[in-house]
């Protein structure tokens, strides 16, 4: 009965390879989810463990299948990112960019140098650079370029099950790797108290600390006092005094309201709403009187949306110099995927979004033109318009079928990189032109998830049965590799930003979590520090190496294969 039941189910997944993929996700995203301390493989390296078990029971997934998944990928990865990226081209961004280019030459190097020693096949080598640098879009790059290369079919098929074979391998030891060294053996090596590091540079840009220690999000509030010792000054006085960090709302005097105007002073028993960051309200009681409990009789409306910055004049500036009308605060700084702090002290980049909260008498009537200066709002609700990622998949596919010979080495971008190229320079466009009919930030996440997914399961499911033979040919020396090559670029990046650079510890760290793409390591080094600064380092690198790493897999596969005997 049980041998039934099991032929029948492998004949299932044999004959309908989609059940056997979104099976593997299933499993995948559950195996992700296991926490070991602040290790955590999550969804993708997950998929890719599950497909290859289950990749044992001889389970063939079409090639276009994959591609299907891939390219939905690559596509959203690009166009996510491509505001970011463009944005990052500056001064400040050109300099943390130099930890990508440690990235970037640290790794190739001794792939290549493990190559050469160790004769590894061009997928063994491409799978172990995906992982040891944990960048799982790699495995689609490199996996696209194998495609071409003038070889039988069934040595391409072994190559790419080489690949995402190598890739799970040294993705683990990577992993723990960049997590462990960061969040714990970095701080030891430069003698830091990571939290207090992290507490100053806090404080530096505009935030508090609250009376534990720990440092205070900064999130928008009301609160509501009775005047006392602030009677007598004026409404203009207390704004200059208050700055952008809070603004007086309303006045009430006797019950009824009072007509707000700069020089409207203030007078024993007035009730006043003042609306700001939460941080700032700790020492208004002193400058106005007592809190009240009761604020029902002074409730105001509260509208939100979210704006675009565009204008030159703030890019690489504080937040603390952008000019709002009086009610009106930056609650988040959407920057790529991360949330800024909106600290005074925080700098603004170009294609920011920032989340705005408005409690100003005239709402988004009044405030909404003069936000419009800084750049451009965000529709509230727009249904993704799919043509978009159809048009940015049909360009690249033909982008990518050129090639260019260098030394007599065929290069090409293959189908990812020139999606990803399109997708980049479609999404920087949309950022100038936020009104246009195109694909939301959700729908987006979307087609990155399931697209990486989708496609590791495939191909990790085509190469389940071979997977255990690489293991057996190589044993430990693939672990040892993917923890060499996490760690000396990131030491090297360490040096360069601690004694040339003089970065901050908690920017610097975050720095090198960005520049390997690794959002485990960040969550570890925010732990450690307490508070939200390393993604100041984190986002620029993360950025930028997004971009870079993926275009790496077609060249490493076409340098190792240059390698390979005739």
């Amino acid at each position: 009965m049980l041998a039934t039941l099991i032929a029948d189910v492998t004949h299932a997944l044999q004959t309908t390879p989609g059940l056997a993929i979104f099976l593997a996700l299933t499993f995948g995203y559950g195996i992700g989810q296991i926490r070991l301390g602040p290790i955590q493989l999550g969804g993708v390296c997950g998929t890719l463990i599950a497909a290859l078990l289950i990749g044992q029971l001889n389970i063939p997934v079409e090639s276009g299948i994959k591609n299907v998944f891939f390219m939905l990928f690559i596509f959203a990865l690009g166009y996510s990112g491509g505001p970011q990226f463009f944005a990052n081209l500056n001064a400040r961004g050109l300099q943390l960019g130099i930890f990508c280019l440690i990235e970037v030459v640290a790794v190739l190097a001794l792939v290549l140098a493990a190559t050469v020693v160790m004769h590894l096949d061009p997928g063994t080598a491409a799978g172990m650079m995906a992982g040891a640098a944990t960048e799982s879009a790699v495995v689609g790059t490199a996996t696209d370029a194998i495609s071409r290369l003038d070889l039988p079919d069934h040595e391409i098929i072994r190559l790419q099950g080489n690949v995402v074979t190598a890739y799970s391998i040294t993705y683990i030891c990577g992993l723990i790797t960049i997590v462990i060294v960061t969040s714990q053996l970095f701080p030891l090596f430069l003698r830091v108290n990571l939290r207090e590091e992290a507490d100053k540079l806090w404080v530096s840009m505009g935030g508090r600390i609250d009376t534990e220690g720990v440092s205070a999000l900064p999130a928008v509030v009301g609160r509501a006092y009775i005047v006392e010792g602030g009677a007598g000054q004026t409404v203009s006085s207390l704004l200059a005094t208050l700055g952008q960090q809070s603004s007086i709302i309303r006045v009430q005097r006797r019950g009824r309201q009072v007509a707000l105007s700069p020089g409207l002073k203030l007078r024993r028993g007035d009730e006043v709403l003042v609306v700001g960051y939460r941080g700032s309200m700790i020492d208004i009681s002193k400058m106005l009187g007592r809190e009240m409990p009761d604020t029902t009789s002074l409730s105001v409306g509260l509208d939100t949306y979210s704006v675009v910055l565009l204008a030159p004049a703030m890019f690489n500036q504080p937040l603390k110099s952008l000019t709002l009308p009086p009610g009106v605060h930056v609650a988040s700084i959407l920057r790529g995927d991360a949330t800024l702090p909106s600290l005074p002290g925080t700098l603004l980049q170009k294609h920011d979004i920032l989340q705005i909260y408005d409690a100003s008498p005239g709402g988004g009537r009044t405030s909404a033109p003069q936000l419009g200066v800084i750049g451009k709002l965000l529709p509230d609700k727009l249904a993704s318009n799919l043509g978009v990622a159809g048009v940015a998949i049909a360009l690249g596919t033909i982008l990518g079928s050129f090639t260019l010979k260098i030394g007599g080495i065929p290069f090409s971008a293959g189908t990812g990189g020139g999606v990803l190229v399109v997708g980049l320079i479609l999404g920087w466009y949309h950022a100038r032109r936020a009104d246009l009919h195109t694909v939301n930030s959700d729908a987006l996440s979307l087609l990155k998830d399931l697209g990486l997914a989708g496609f590791i399961a495939g191909v990790g499911l085509s190469s389940g049965p071979q997977a255990l033979a690489l293991i057996e040919q190589y044993g430990f020396t693939l672990p040892v590799l993917g923890v060499a090559i996490a760690v000396i670029p990131a030491s090297l990046s360490l040096l360069v930003g601690h004694f040339l650079l003089k970065l901050s510890p908690p920017v610097l760290l975050g720095a090198i979590a960005g520049q390997q793409c690794s959002t485990p390591a960040l969550s570890a080094i925010q732990n450690a520090c307490g508070n939200s600064t390393p993604l100041l380092g984190y986002t620029i690198t993360y950025a930028i190496s997004n971009v870079v790493l993926p275009l790496m897999g077609p060249l490493i596969v076409g340098l190792a294969s240059s390698f390979q005997p005739l």
